[in-house]
């Protein structure tokens, strides 16, 4: 009786989780049709379409650009960069967040200095790094990993230092020791936070690429737009634009979908409130 109620009620909240899904997608839908509608029909009559083109004209162009231009060197050459900075960034972000989290006073000897590292303008370095490691894929790069590293960091640091000193003690005195005490209490508590820094780090990755492809690339979505944009094309500009916003809401729709399978073990009503508040 009691697997078969369990069973009933994951059911439930199965089905509960797929009603939200289904609402939320529904307005989403709407929303973007009102927008895109709207925008269709003011262009040209409340304000000039050469500024701001229209969704016709740059749903074409995107065809167009897909079926007999370079769209796929420019997306693979900013996906490159993205990926390998965003990996890195992320990587080192939690191997020193994590374990810096743990240790107070080292977090408080290094405090000032992480801060003002991470007060420098990346706008700033990004000419720098192109003169120290030239105009290929490594400056940007490099600028993407210095945007996500501190995202990263400074989430898996606070995921850390927010896990109760109670729970701790409790695992501590049931017999857990250091590595079971992290796996097992520690990490699956910092869990949301370090999946919300990994999430809020992906349009930074995205802008980090593309203001290194705007310093010096001759590849790249940024460099397009930025050619675009140079010879008036509103329409190809607005394009690019188009591709990153949708490459960004694919990224973060593949690790939405890894959160919801590392966060698993939280309780179902939580989800299911979650999905709740996202209308």
């Amino acid at each position: 009786m009691l697997d078969a109620g369990k069973s009933e009620q994951q059911i439930k909240s199965a089905a509960k989780g797929k009603r939200a899904f289904d609402t939320t997608l529904i307005w989403q839908l709407a929303i973007l049709v009102v927008l895109l509608g709207s925008w269709e029909i003011l262009s040209g009559r409340l304000f000039d379409s050469f500024w701001v083109s229209k969704p016709s004209l740059i749903i074409g162009y995107i065809y167009n650009w897909f079926v007999n231009g370079d769209f796929f060197r420019h997306l693979n050459a900013t996906m490159t960069e993205i990926i390998v900075g965003y990996s890195i960034g992320a990587a080192l972000g939690l191997a020193l967040g994590l374990p810096i989290g743990r240790m107070e006073k080292t977090a408080k000897i290094l405090d000032p200095f992480l801060l003002a590292l991470n007060g420098i303008p990346r706008v700033a370095l990004a000419p720098l790094f192109v003169i120290w490691f030239g105009i290929g894929i490594t400056p940007k790069i490099v600028l993407v990993f210095t945007l996500v590293f501190f995202v990263v960091f400074y989430n898996s640091y606070a995921g850390v230092r927010s896990v109760e000193r109670r729970y701790v003690d409790l695992a501590w005195v049931m017999g857990a020791r250091s590595f079971s005490l992290f796996t097992k209490v520690i990490l699956p508590a910092a869990m949301p936070y370090i999946i919300l820094g990994l999430k809020l780090s992906i349009p930074y990755a995205v802008i980090g690429a593309i203001i290194g492809e705007f310093i010096a690339s001759s590849e790249g979505l940024g460099h397009k737009i930025q050619l675009e944009t140079s010879v008036y094309n509103t329409t190809g500009t607005m394009g690019g634009i188009v591709v990153l916003m949708i490459l960004v809401v694919f990224l973060n729709s593949l690790l939405a979908w890894i959160e919801r399978r590392a966060l698993a073990w939280r309780p179902p009503s939580r989800s299911g409130d979650a999905g709740g508040q996202g209308l």
